[in-house]
């Protein structure tokens, strides 16, 4: 009978999938009427208990093609109506270290199914943290923060919010896990990095600003993270405890202006971080995400913050190992510290239970649950959620990758490259198809020598132009694309240079034809790819695992004897971790594009050609080398507009 009975549940639950009408959610601002009101105070009087606990959770959805029947679907739609989940956190599968990205309309579709199984419509995050083309093929690409703080220009974060905004609603995705209003003053900090628009607070505060406009212009629902600052960190909060150590003088001036700049602004969420604050709880073991004082006391209560507090993701290292003996106490805690919304829990049936028990024995008080759902409603119905939920697979061509908003990505990466050393030597380069002596494109006809074929002559060429630019790509794993469009740009500039791939694994078996090849070259460039990757596993000096955003020692060794064979005839290219010049001391020739998108590729060879001006400040300090706010800048060099393979168009796409 009890089978029986579980058989025809799960029928329902696959039916009712099915049962509603399309109705798809129109675009427009953020709005939360009195008809949406009344709506999430009807709803919420309706809730069971059950009910009420299950729109707390957000949980994971990796977005790719599945069939109603794939298990993982299968799991998806069960949970959601086993647990009355509240949201999804969107992002896709991931191979090692590697997104495997989906199409636009895939995860459109797969959206759009998971909220016909939803009894209430589920609201949608996502880290898009440079823009829905971080997890979706074919969307418009925007660099990483860090980028947009050397602009100086506040304005491009708004424009790169409403943009992101607009495409990530059209894919179904209502609210970004972004902006970071993190101040990065600690170089060695491995998590947020370039994640930062830069080390001032202020600076850092109006870029927020800024973005949290355009969004909301968009219709996007934001998030400031990782309150109350993980920038001054030196631990990856996925694989450890981090610590910020400053004194609440500290806090006030350097990490907390930020997000109270992002309340004045009206963000809509903040995300609180799985970092312990001596200064603001003494507590060793309490994490912030669990700090009472922190969430309510500060955060609520002192600044006044009156939107949703949610966690970072609760299956994080830095929380699940102070809750090992009883994973789903996690969420209580988070809970009775203030968060409203729990998301991406280690185990979703052992903290929905204890969630429940809290309730169920008055440890968590009714009115405060009703408190946290309501938030929740409310946020749903200024979605306009209550009325339709669903994404219009139809808009998805006008309103991804629109060529006006492609070009503002890669003008945007553009204006972030940042000069930070230069001997006189090397730079601007000269592509070969514009004036360089051999003009060495396979095209090109040469004369022959007696006895000489025309074969030899281009064989000849080929080697000499392979020997004058060699170009060396450092990345963290080759199975990335990272140098992919680097490659590309370069090789349209200088069809018969030598590119070379290395990583870990491959950097010490490749070191010596490198160094030979480098030797021999009359131009180098060396591009790093050090960007920071959550949860990346290095095995620490002292036995333990650790995370870094530097070069690993392989890797390091190359570079460093690159440096001592050809460093006056090298330029390293940052595609990232702008303090990775702090351990080369030996580089002549320091280019900043603080990230690896696609757009920084592509900008940071448009400039070394000199393709175009120079702008870029530093938005942080590299100690040792270089203060905030420096930059050397660089006009573009003229080129003729009678050649006709070596103008300005290089490094269009």
């Amino acid at each position: 009978m009890v089978r029986h009975l579980l058989l025809m549940a799960l029928l329902v639950a696959a039916t009712f999938c099915l049962a509603k009408e399309k109705r798809y959610l129109a675009g427009g601002p953020i709005h939360l009427d009195q008809g949406g009101r009344k709506w999430a105070d009807k709803t919420l009087r309706k809730m069971s208990r059950e009910e009420k606990v299950g729109q707390l959770f957000s949980i994971w959805v990796r977005a790719q093609f599945l069939n109603d029947a794939d298990p993982i679907f299968v799991q998806l739609r069960d949970n959601i109506s086993k647990y009355h989940v509240g949201g999804v956190v969107m992002s896709v599968p991931v191979d090692g270290g590697v997104l495997l990205r989906s199409q636009p309309d895939s995860v459109a579709e797969l959206l759009n199914r998971l909220q016909e199984c939803s009894k209430l419509p589920l609201i949608v995050s996502a880290d898009f943290e440079r823009g829905a083309s971080m997890r979706v093929y074919g969307a418009s690409v925007f660099p990483h923060a860090m980028a947009f703080g050397a602009t100086g220009k506040p304005e491009n974060a708004e424009v790169f919010g409403r943009i992101s905004a607009l495409e990530a609603k059209a894919i179904g995705v209502h609210w970004n896990l972004f902006p970071d209003a993190d101040v990065n003053s600690n170089p060695a900090n491995p998590i947020i990095n370039t994640r930062s628009f830069g080390e001032d607070p202020k600076q850092v505060g109006d870029f927020v600003a800024a973005y949290i406009k355009g969004a909301h212009e968009g219709g996007m629902l934001v998030t400031a993270k990782h309150f109350p600052g993980h920038g001054d960190t030196a631990t990856d909060s996925h694989l450890g405890v981090a610590q910020v150590t400053g004194d609440r003088a500290r806090l006030d001036a350097v990490e907390l202006p930020p997000f109270k700049r992002a309340i004045e602004a009206g963000v809509d969420a903040v995300m609180v971080a799985h970092v312990t604050v001596p200064a603001l709880d003494p507590e060793a073991n309490r994490v912030a995400t669990t700090s009472k004082p922190i969430v309510s006391g500060l955060l609520k209560e002192e600044m006044g913050f009156k939107g949703m507090v949610v966690t970072d993701a609760l299956d994080m290292a830095g929380l699940t190992r102070l809750y090992a003996n009883d994973i789903g106490r996690a969420a209580v805690e988070a809970f009775k510290a203030g968060n409203d919304m729990l998301i991406i829990p280690a185990d979703l049936e052992a903290s929905y239970r204890s969630m429940l028990r809290a309730v169920e024995s008055g440890e968590i008080d009714r009115a405060r649950l009703d408190e946290s759902v309501r938030k929740i409603l409310e946020a749903k119905a200024a979605l306009g959620l209550h009325k339709a939920r669903l994404a219009d697979p139809g808009q998805l061509p006008s309103l991804i990758a629109k060529p006006e908003n492609v070009a503002a990505g890669q003008r945007m990466a553009d204006e972030a490259i940042t000069l930070v050393r230069d001997n006189g030597k090397m730079l601007p380069l000269k592509a070969s198809s514009g004036g360089a002596p051999l003009g060495t494109s396979l095209g090109t006809k040469q004369a022959a020598l007696p006895y000489q074929s025309l074969t030899e002559v281009q064989t000849e060429a080929r080697t000499e132009a392979r020997k004058r630019l060699v170009v060396v790509i450092f990345s963290d794993d080759l199975r990335t694309d990272s140098g992919r469009m680097l490659e590309r740009q370069i090789l349209g500039r200088e069809p018969d240079a030598r590119v070379v791939y290395l990583d870990e694994r491959t950097a010490a078996g490749m070191k010596a034809s490198v160094v030979e090849a480098v030797a021999g070259a009359k131009q180098v460039v060396a591009a790093v790819y050090a960007v920071p990757v959550a949860g990346k596993a290095i095995r620490a000096a002292g036995g333990g695992l650790t995370n870094t955003v530097a070069m690993e020692e392989a890797s390091g060794s190359v570079l460093t004897a690159m440096l001592e064979q050809a460093g006056s005839r090298t330029v390293v290219l940052a595609m990232g971790n702008p303090y990775v010049v702090q351990d080369f001391p030996a580089i002549e020739n320091y280019v900043c594009a603080f990230s690896n998108a696609t757009v920084s590729e592509t900008a940071a060879v448009k400039a070394i050609f000199g393709e175009i001006a120079i702008r870029g400040h530093l938005p942080v300090t590299i100690p040792g080398v270089a203060t905030r706010g420096e930059g050397l800048e660089r006009p573009a060099r003229a080129i003729s507009l009678t050649n006709s393979s070596g103008g300005s168009s290089h490094g269009q796409h």
